[in-house]
């Protein structure tokens, strides 16, 4: 009889595990399992265990592939299985290709004579599960904010970063799920971010991975009126609640699309988007809308200047410009007075209310338009789908 001998923390135990399991077992005829206590996963790999000892080792002796599951006990970081193993004695000591600890397990082998099998990490049906995306998953929230920009839009991607420059930006309300997004898709108010967030991915490493910046996953998980520093990583400079900007805001939809990674290659005018975003940064430190809307003004002046189509002006707005620099989706416009932003809602059909969000501690809520604004996005066809 041929005896295989496995270990690892199989910590969320998920389709991939499953996989190695089996391709083990394919080696012999009995499968020896050793996984380390929860106490010792701790101790020597600073690893909180999700499930207890009772339940994994009752869930791997489930397993029809697995012959008989033990527990590594050695404090040892590279070998804490090592007196399970001499004392089961296997023939065969399977590990994958990015073991850390390759070297130390060979040196095992030769000193019992057992045979070191390294076999290539390989998913069912071609998916990609690990054990830390599980958990990711399982921690994302279930409702997130979006976000709008006010400037300094850019200064986020690593390669135009400029170094004592800013970004500013607001999560706003309503908040989007899985189960119901009230915006356009692909409309410049963080959506892809969003959904990373929900999904429970790496946010920031998904939205650099498209070519555009960090500011959007940064501020929907931040929450808040925030000032970050422009580099190649979100470092938050400060935030407040945005409550200043309460009742002032709306976005118009444009009802053009909006496409930020096709338009990231363009040409701009770095040094006058980062000005814009000074002047913001005061705007968001003082809590003054007018000091905030120069800030958007000027950032509306470079858009413009990039080429994006002039915006009119909806009701007694006191600045505006396109939410992103994807030349389309929605568009900010800021007031002064809640008065002059109801004003502006009964003129235009496309323009809705949004309001700073900034989450409570420990509470992950719906955040949801009245009723009158639902039903007018609704019978306008605007849903995930479009455009």
């Amino acid at each position: 009889m041929k005896k295989i001998f496995v270990s690892g923390a199989f910590n969320v135990l998920h389709a991939g595990h499953v996989q190695f399991f089996n391709d083990a077992r394919a080696l012999g005829d009995y499968l020896i399992v050793s996984f380390p206590p929860a106490d010792l996963l701790w101790k020597l790999y600073e690893k909180k265990s999700v499930l207890d000892d009772a339940d994994k080792m009752a869930v791997l002796k489930s397993l029809s592939m697995i012959d008989e599951v033990v527990l590594s006990t050695d404090e040892d970081v590279a070998l804490s299985f090592r007196s399970a193993f001499l004392q089961t004695a296997p023939d065969l000591l399977v590990v994958t290709t990015d073991d850390l600890y390759l070297d130390a397990k060979r040196r095992l082998c030769e000193e019992t004579g057992a045979q070191l099998v390294v076999l290539e990490k390989t998913q069912p049906e071609g998916r990609t599960t690990s054990s830390t995306s599980v958990v990711d998953r399982i921690k994302a929230p279930l409702h997130v904010p979006l976000r709008v920009d006010f400037a300094g839009g850019w200064l986020d991607v690593p390669a135009k970063a400029i170094p004592g420059e800013y970004v500013v930006n607001c999560s706003v309300s309503p908040t989007v799920s899985l189960k119901e997004w009230c915006y356009r898709q692909g409309a410049g108010m963080g959506g892809s971010g969003g959904w990373s967030v929900l999904n429970g991915w790496d946010p920031v490493g998904s939205e650099l991975g498209l070519g555009v910046g960090w500011q959007d996953p940064a501020v929907i998980a931040e929450t808040g009126a925030c000032v970050w520093c422009s580099g190649p990583r979100p470092v938050l400079d400060f935030k407040n609640t945005g409550e200043f900007l309460r009742g002032k805001m709306a976005i118009y939809d444009t009802r053009v699309k909006h496409d930020t990674p096709g338009l990231a290659a363009l040409e701009r005018n770095y040094a006058k988007i980062a000005k814009a975003a000074r002047v913001a940064r005061l705007g968001v430190h003082e809590k003054d809308v007018s000091v905030l809307a120069v800030g958007v003004q000027l950032s509306y002046q470079v858009q413009l200047e990039e080429g994006m189509l002039p915006l009119e002006r909806i009701g007694d707005s006191v600045a505006h410009k396109y939410c992103g620099g994807g030349h389309g989706g929605y568009a900010l416009y800021l007031y002064e007075t809640t008065e002059a932003r109801e004003a502006a809602l009964e003129s235009c059909e496309y323009l809705y209310p949004i309001e700073p969000y900034c989450r409570t501690f420990g509470k992950d809520e719906p955040v949801q338009w009245e009723e009158k604004y639902r039903e007018r996005i609704f019978r306008q066809n605007v849903r995930k789908d479009n455009f």
